[in-house]
């Protein structure tokens, strides 16, 4: 009997072992990410508590040579009872808009626009260009300079350019944008800080921007808290690694669609960008 207590209390302390080591082992991070399901890993969305509350959705260096997925702007749609067309405005607009064998992995706004919802800056879709390049100076955030563009081409390959540089290139042939975004002000120029953003600024507010990283990654970033410029552009240069970066809008215009963190903001707005997943 006595043989049989210490047998049983031996499995009982070797379970209760097996079970801690298992513990141990499991992720400490409480932030949520989409990238625990297989079929996502090549892109994922987290919410974060630090250096501030944010949104990030990021997409790996190779996604987009992979013929399933595929980043694109969204701006209108086509109004078959008059011969015009009207802007999307909503997330959700979109999402009904979608062929059945797409999926909105993530969107968000994609830069500035006017009182009827149209882009300010360079916006090119499909390879037509449906705004010129704006590199006229004038007031606004828009207007901060330098102020740039988030552009790719038919590879995938994502870029964000100074406005300035972009115009060369566009000039001599060297760029040619299947999809392009203009807005401002930059937040990171090859590796630094937008040289009139100030540390001790008060001026705070929600925003969203987009980053190019130096593993070649892609962050496209929504604060859930007021921030300053300054803020803003030291997370994609320090926490995030992106030595290019680009203000899209802020206020009442930051909006986000990320049903993997429960966002799926109801504003209206311009221009969107989105991440797509086509079925095989």
């Amino acid at each position: 009997m006595p043989s049989a207590i210490f047998t049983s209390s031996h499995t009982l302390l070797t379970a209760a072992l097996i079970a801690l080591s298992i513990s141990a082992c499991q992720p400490t991070d409480h932030t949520n990410d989409s990238s625990t399901d297989n079929s996502k890993k090549h892109w994922s969305c987290q919410s974060h508590n630090v250096p501030f509350t944010y949104s990030a959705c990021r997409i790996d260096a190779q996604t987009l040579s992979d013929p399933r997925y595929s980043l694109q702007l969204f701006w209108q749609q086509a109004n078959s009872s008059a011969n015009n067309t009207q802007p999307l405005l909503t997330f959700d607009t979109l999402l009904a808009r979608l062929p059945s064998e797409q999926t909105l992995n993530f969107a968000m706004n994609a830069g500035m626009y006017n009182e009827n919802y149209a882009p300010i800056g360079y916006t090119v879709i499909e390879g037509k260009e449906l705004r010129a390049l704006n590199i006229k100076e004038g007031g606004g955030n828009f207007h901060l300079l330098p102020n740039g563009v988030m552009w790719w081409d038919k590879s995938g390959k994502v870029q964000i350019t100074e406005s300035n540089a972009l115009d060369k290139q566009l000039k001599s042939g060297t760029a040619q944008p299947w999809y392009a975004t203009q807005s401002g002000p930059m937040l990171v120029i090859n590796n630094k800080i937008h040289p009139q953003f100030n540390p001790d600024s008060t001026s705070i507010k929600l925003r969203n921007g987009a980053g190019v990283c130096s593993d070649g990654s892609l962050q496209f970033v929504n604060s859930e808290e007021p921030v300053s410029f300054y803020q803003f552009a030291t997370l994609f240069k320090d926490d995030l690694n992106c030595p290019n970066a680009l203000f899209l809008d802020g206020g009442i215009a930051s909006a986000l669609y990320a049903p993997t963190i429960d966002k799926h903001d109801k504003k209206e707005m311009g221009v969107m960008i989105g991440l797509i997943e086509t079925k095989n």
